[in-house]
């Protein structure tokens, strides 16, 4: 059985099929999604998706990459995440891709959005989902030096996962060694990834989860349509032609990740 690790589904072009979504899932023994918060306004409508359903979860968290949002501070977070069925903060983390004209210098407002994110992981001993887009050495950076903060009520160290990785063998050896999880999406299935598939290779199985980030990224053969959690186990599939396994097993480990990284148990697709 398939757990898709990260995906969007209050996005209104997969929200408005739900119903069809969840019956896909079951037919290609998808058996849960974590569902994806991106900001303060979209949390109540990511938290009833989980509410209303047995095989999804919510995290809660403002994406990196919305700057014209409210900040969510840490009581905010806390308080959010201590709700039925949030398992997970983020997604955070940095991204510098769009500096349009900026420096890095400049977007230091994106690195205390990330700082007050991984306070209220710590303080929660949740894992944190991790986004970083061009901007892998100060994402790295940042979890040492708040993971090095004993701080007042901090919590334990830094956890969770590098979701969608895109990034090298040296980012990913970092990760690891800071004791975080690996995710890899439909990216891996694209022709230019080939980079990448050598990351997915070298990456310990136990420390593996599988995701679509839908509606973005679908894989190989589906690229360029509309994704959904149905679609995971193509991800699976490739890791374990890699790894020389068989999906099954790429299936069972990384639902054991995730349900140890999460700590919740994801029910068989009924």
């Amino acid at each position: 059985m398939y757990v898709d690790s990260h995906c969007h589904l209050a996005f209104p072009e997969l929200n408005s099929r739900l119903d069809a979504i969840l019956a896909d899932m079951r037919a290609a023994d998808v058996g849960g999604a974590l569902c994806i918060c991106t900001s303060m306004e979209e949390f109540e409508s990511v938290h009833a998706l989980a509410a209303a359903h047995d095989n999804l979860w919510a995290s809660v968290g403002v994406h990196p990459d919305t700057e014209a949002m409210q900040e969510p501070d840490v009581a905010w977070l806390c308080e959010r995440a201590a709700r039925p069925r949030v398992i997970a903060i983020g997604e955070t983390g940095l991204d510098y891709f769009r500096l349009e004209g900026r420096t890095i210098a400049d977007m230091e407002w994106q690195r205390e959005r990330f700082r007050v994110h991984i306070r209220a992981g710590r303080r929660l001993d949740l894992p944190l989902i991790i986004h970083t887009r061009q901007a892998s050495a100060d994402t790295l950076a940042v979890l040492r030096e708040e993971g090095a903060n004993p701080g007042e009520g901090a919590g334990p160290a830094p956890r969770g996962v590098f979701h969608c990785f895109t990034e090298s063998m040296d980012v990913a050896r970092a990760a690891l060694d800071l004791g975080f999880h690996i995710s890899f999406s439909g990216i891996l299935t694209f022709k230019t990834a080939a980079e990448l598939r050598e990351v997915a290779r070298f990456v310990p199985l136990d420390r593996c989860l599988i995701e679509t980030d839908s509606p973005y990224l679908a894989p190989v053969p589906h690229r360029g349509k509309v994704n959904t959690p149905a679609w995971v186990p193509h991800v699976a599939h490739l890791i374990a032609e890699l790894k020389g396994i068989s999906s099954a097993e790429v299936a069972d480990a990384t639902r054991a990740n995730f349900e140890q990284l999460f700590r919740v148990t994801v029910p068989e697709p009924v």
